[in-house]
């Protein structure tokens, strides 16, 4: 039970990776914040995590736009509020765009770098005054290192987040505060499937695919006291995807 008696906020928390990080947390005594913009997502989360303990109370649903700035600062309260502390931050949450640059508006632009970029920066910034000892685990992707032509924010994006990550790790070392990446590849998400270029067959998926439990193994080993003296890299788990791009 390696998160008894702590307190863990996931953005995207509604569904794919996000969901199995809050699942991870869970079945190892943490206590959860479910963050996401889709009510029904986020309170079916709650729902199968009151399942697992047998009783509520070991998770709550914030409502987020993870672009909005005052949301995400009710989202951390929502965590104080509740249980008086905050230990683990996963920054899940991710959208992409399927356009080449010259197509792009600057409205779509900037929206993507604002919820896969700007959010982490955000929950940084609200979360890690209330931390000391804990981990942000920040979710990044294959496409940082390897990726394609008509993605290009959303692969700046993630290629931002690794240094940000990298930057503020330092900036922790005083509160002891560790931050770390993870770039997943192919995971069996909504976010794969309804990609129109794999819909199309346009791009074909190669190699393993691997399912939201794999990732959020990972983030969980990073999140717990076992990688305490891990901080500022990125672990790649992708089945070997990046040795076939």
């Amino acid at each position: 039970m390696r998160f008894e008696g702590k307190v863990c906020i996931v953005s995207g928390g509604g569904s794919g990776i996000g969901r199995a990080c809050c699942e991870r947390f869970a079945r190892e005594g943490g206590r959860v914040v479910v963050v996401d913009l889709d009510p029904q997502h986020g309170e079916d989360t709650v729902k199968a995590l009151a399942d697992l303990w047998g009783s509520d109370g070991h998770a709550i649903f914030a409502r987020a736009d993870v672009e909005n700035e005052k949301q995400v600062e009710a989202a951390v309260r929502a965590a104080l509020d509740t249980w008086g502390r905050i230990d683990v931050v996963v920054n899940d949450a991710a959208m992409m765009t399927f356009k080449n640059v010259v197509d792009l508006s600057v409205q779509e632009w900037d929206h993507v770098i604002a919820v896969n970029l700007r959010s982490v920066f955000l929950f940084c910034r609200y979360a890690l005054p209330h931390m000391e000892r804990g981990a942000v685990v920040n979710i990044s992707s294959v496409h940082a290192h390897q990726t394609e032509a008509g993605v290009s924010p959303y692969a700046a994006s993630k290629g931002a987040m690794e240094a940000f990550t990298r930057a503020v790790a330092i900036e922790q070392e005083k509160k002891k505060n560790r931050i770390n990446c993870v770039a997943p590849g192919a995971v069996d998400t909504p976010m794969l499937w309804n990609n129109p270029n794999v819909e199309s067959g346009k791009e074909k998926v190669e190699g393993a695919v691997g399912k939201p439990e794999d990732i959020a193994a990972a983030v969980a080993f990073l999140a717990s006291d076992e990688a305490r003296f891990i901080t500022g890299t990125l672990l790649v788990v992708d089945g070997g995807r990046l040795n076939i791009l």
